[in-house]
């Protein structure tokens, strides 16, 4: 019965969103929607993006990578979850389950650099107009994109490889609603000391370092917009900025609530509602937030379905 790392545990049960019977079929007809828009609105992002040749620039190069990363982001987990809600018994495999946290961790850790990106072309746009060219050449773009993907690629295998030495004995019911790494620690039946502290280092440096970034951009972005004389643009640019800051609070909020507290002192209801926001809320809100509120992308939706109506 014992695996190849030298746990006993084959399988793990989910206990869900919530035990409460009555509430499991809304919540699905809820998630299910949910996932759907999110689905639909990265997806045709993408597809918007590549279809017209006047959004290939390095605003719409980040946008496109967010909208990859959200719609791959909610889909490690979602249709797990909506199964979940209608069947009797939530059973996931032991390797199921660590390859559920590694590409949770990967696409969460990327969404992290990939929005600090966006905030420093959007610095460089507003402050710095006349080096933008130079500043977000193309090379640069994807130095920041392959950076991204490097660290979210050396974050997440340092939590599963931490993983991969834990011991999990007799209990194997998951108070969650995927495998997130707190739930995890505290089925083991071995010391997580090390497990903790990895959380502390990699989460805190993933999620301090952008939020840092963002918001010292996003600084020196509205310190730009009060120096507008015009009343009218002001207020457009403040109220873009808005947006964005709500999605990026939002989405950094709830991930250092989670992650960034003592276990012991958070309980797992908390951590799984507190969950919700960044798994669910932030990729069906990225593509209206950053795409239906912009001029260009509205321009090239009206484009695009003319040429297809001809």
């Amino acid at each position: 019965m014992a695996s190849g790392n030298g746990s006993f545990v084959t399988d793990f049960i989910l206990m869900g969103l919530t035990d409460k019977p009555v509430l499991q079929l809304p919540l699905f007809f809820l998630f299910l929607v949910m996932y759907i828009v999110t689905v639909l609105g990265n997806l045709g992002f993408i597809i918007l993006i590549g279809l017209n040749s006047h959004l290939h620039t390095s605003m719409y190069f980040f946008l496109c990578h967010l909208s990859f990363i959200d719609f791959f982001y909610s889909s490690v987990f979602t249709p797990k979850m909506l199964i979940n809600f209608i069947s009797e018994k939530n059973i996931i495999s032991y390797m199921g389950c660590l390859t559920q946290f590694y590409f949770l961790s990967f696409f969460g850790i990327s969404e992290c650099y990939v929005l600090s990106s966006m905030a420093y072309d959007r610095y460089v746009a507003i402050c710095k107009p006349l080096l933008y060219n130079v500043a977000m050449s193309p090379k640069m773009c994807l130095s920041l994109m392959l950076g991204s993907y490097l660290m979210a690629f050396s974050g997440a295998m340092a939590h599963t490889g931490c993983m991969l030495r834990l011991t999990f004995c007799d209990a194997n019911t998951i108070n969650h609603y995927l495998c997130d790494i707190l739930p995890l620690l505290q089925l083991s039946c071995t010391s997580t000391y090390i497990n903790e502290l990895v959380v502390f280092i990699v989460v805190g440096i993933h999620v301090i370092v952008p939020s840092i970034t963002i918001f010292v951009s996003y600084g020196f972005i509205v310190s730009s917009i009060l120096h507008i004389s015009c009343t009218e643009g002001r207020s457009k640019a403040f109220g873009t900025c808005g947006s964005h800051i709500i999605a990026v609070c939002l989405f950094f909020g709830s991930s250092a609530f989670t992650y960034l507290k003592p276990s012991s002192s958070t309980s797992m209801d908390e951590g799984k509602i507190s969950s919700v926001f960044y798994t669910n809320t932030v990729p069906l809100m990225n593509p209206l937030i950053y795409s239906l509120r912009n001029k260009d992308v509205k321009l090239a939706l009206r484009k695009t379905l003319s040429r297809r109506k001809c």
